[in-house]
């Protein structure tokens, strides 16, 4: 039996966005690149490609997917608006941000886990608002990984993790922002909740807003139920090793530790580079941190660590988002 090809990668000329374009009008599904991880894009008003998605990342159906879009115009197509999710749009859109609302019919209940809401955001990638042009549609992408693993910054990583499962990657570079969009609750447009933390905060939709945006329900840890938004499981992002957090790491204490251990410092350490030491940012800088949180976290898992030691990041804003994203790779399955 001849086995599969391994998925190509396509630059991001106009032919092929055209050819790729047409790949998603027919059903398929195409990886592609944001602003904040790759994602795992098909059709959001069918049904069977939906389905795919599903599939080729080894996805529970309780966890919805989050339907990208070009324009207003198609927000209307999707989700019942509101005042509030007017007002978060046109002041950070494109961009990071995801709402949930009631959805339309149209929308398959597949990319909803069957719940009457839906995730929407309109995306600021330039490769990706060229592809949702061409194709005309809304399209449905959570990140392009095998379910619950370290979210894609790259094509490279997309490869890595679905290149025998998927057929097209469409590269963009590594994204801009490196983490996933925030994601604000809208159904009760008086009482907005967070439900994800991201490079949009809270204080700046608050300030929006004129209201507070309070922190909503946290991951209920059990894939069977239903989520209102995607990664809202208790453990997600996670690498194959063990992450164990720190409020702050030292010298002396990698030092004294398992030396088979990696040590990852927010910035780098003082002193010569030294084995298993390892940092996100010389200067220790939030967006630089969230740009290579994943990658680093897949750089030192592949180097077949056991454990990676990782510092959180204090502050609010970014940091809080950079936290959530360790805290849930570091929980237990």
């Amino acid at each position: 039996m001849t086995a599969k090809p391994s998925a190509r990668i396509y630059q991001g000329t106009l032919r092929n966005l055209r050819f790729l374009a047409r790949k998603l009008q027919q059903g398929e599904i195409v990886a592609v690149p944001s602003e904040t991880v790759y994602g795992l894009a098909g059709n959001a008003l069918n049904a069977r490609a939906c389905r795919k998605i599903f599939t080729a990342k080894g996805r529970p159906s309780t966890d919805p997917l989050i339907v990208h879009i070009h324009s207003l115009r198609q927000l209307q197509d999707v989700a019942v608006i509101n005042p509030a999710a007017l007002l978060l749009a046109k002041k950070f859109w494109p961009g990071p941000l995801t709402l949930i609302l009631p959805k339309r019919e149209v929308v398959p209940d597949t990319v909803t886990a069957g719940l009457p809401s839906v995730a929407v955001r309109m995306p600021s990638d330039p490769l990706f608002r060229r592809l949702l042009k061409l194709c005309g549609l809304p399209l449905a992408a959570p990140s392009a990984n095998p379910f619950g693993y370290v979210s894609p910054t790259t094509a490279a990583h997309v490869h890595h993790g679905l290149g025998l499962q998927i057929d097209h990657i469409l590269d963009g570079g590594p994204t801009k922002i490196g983490l996933e969009s925030t994601i604000v609750d809208l159904r009760q447009p008086a009482h907005p909740r967070l439900l994800r933390p991201g490079a949009i905060s809270a204080r700046e939709l608050s300030r929006t807003l004129g209201v507070a945006v309070r922190p909503g329900l946290k991951g209920t840890g059990d894939s069977k139920q239903a989520q209102i938004a995607p990664g809202s499981l208790q453990r997600h992002y996670s690498p194959h090793a063990r992450v164990v957090l720190h409020r702050r790491l030292s010298l002396r204490q990698a030092a004294k530790g398992d030396p088979a251990d990696a040590w990852l410092f927010l910035q780098r350490p003082p002193g010569p580079a030294r084995r298993h030491l390892y940092w996100f940012d010389v200067a220790g800088t939030a967006p630089a941190i969230a740009r290579k949180l994943f990658a680093m976290l897949r750089q030192l898992d592949h180097a077949g660590y056991q454990r990676i030691h990782v510092e959180l990041m204090p502050g609010t804003g970014l940091a809080e988002a950079i936290n959530d994203r360790l805290r849930r790779a570091a929980a237990k399955g």
